[in-house]
């Protein structure tokens, strides 16, 4: 297997940046097989790919942490420990996400359509819901917040499942957001074309760097979240199959796995927070 042979847990945590390079390759190479052999169905096919390349690296990384757990005594070193395995993980999901971005600007309108039209979709459905059916910002916020703790449970019921299962609804978030942006720039990109023309190529990076930014505020403490609750069930999955449910240090791993829980909740509140209050005073 050549993409999945690229780079493990190791050494991704000594040069995390190095995930952001591997997360636009595994994309691509996801983006280009689908329209390629799969056309009428690349919007879900490219994320499988995508999914298939990671999970080794990913899978490995459960195995790793859950093993920390097991010579780490200490709450707070581990915790530390966990963070890079989170930091290298999430320079995996913004490599997803930034080559979503990329083949959604450059890509002609007629493939885009194609290639994203489920994460459209899901787009259309999150805010049609959000907008339609709540008029005050708390009741928005609760439908955010609940929304997203949703979408947790499942990363961690997937990981204690499948072992490095989260890591297709963190690549489908990936598309989702990567996608959102993409329509974003393209959209003020063709305005301001139509408006003024590109007199200015500061004004292209502007455009760009705004669409970052808005889905960036509550997008990185949102996936940081589902990157903790996906480390706290594959945790919990690694230990199960090895059998280390048997040992004295599994009181150790479930308080681990809780701790790990709880600060993905955290983050989720503060994610909804940002999302609900903040943002939309600044877009």
């Amino acid at each position: 297997m050549v993409l999945e042979s690229l780079l493990f847990p190791v050494a991704a945590e000594k040069k995390p940046w190095e995930m952001f390079f591997i997360g636009v390759l595994y994309s691509s190479v996801g983006v280009l097989l689908s329209l390629w052999i799969f056309n009428k169905e690349s919007s879900f096919v490219m994320v499988f790919l995508t999914v298939m390349a990671c999970i080794p690296v990913v899978y490995s990384t459960m195995k790793l942490e859950e093993s920390k757990d097991m010579e780490i005594k200490s709450e707070i070193e581990l915790l530390k420990e966990h963070n890079k395995a989170i930091t290298f993980l999430m320079f995996l999901f913004v490599g997803i996400a930034f080559s979503c971005v990329a083949w959604y600007v450059l890509l002609p309108s007629e493939t885009v359509s194609t290639l994203f039209q489920k994460q459209m979709e899901t787009i259309t459905s999150i805010n049609s819901n959000v907008s339609g059916a709540f008029t005050g910002q708390l009741e928005v916020f609760g439908k955010i917040f609940f929304n997203n703790v949703k979408v947790l449970f499942f990363a961690i019921l997937f990981a204690f499942i499948y072992g490095a299962g989260a890591i297709f609804i963190l690549t489908w978030n990936a598309t989702v957001i990567g996608t959102a942006i993409g329509n974003f720039v393209r959209s003020n990109l063709s305005a301001y074309a139509g408006t003024f023309g590109f007199s200015s190529i500061s004004s292209y990076f502007n455009i760009i760097s705004l669409g970052l930014l808005k889905y960036a505020l509550h997008g990185i403490p949102e996936i940081l979240a589902y990157f903790y609750g996906g480390l706290a069930g594959g945790i919990i999955s690694v230990a199960i199959a090895k059998k280390h449910f048997k040992s004295r240090k599994f009181s150790d791993i479930l308080i681990d796995v809780s701790e790990l829980i709880l600060i993905s909740i955290g983050f989720l509140f503060v994610a909804g927070l940002i999302e609900v209050y903040i943002t939309p005073a600044l877009f």
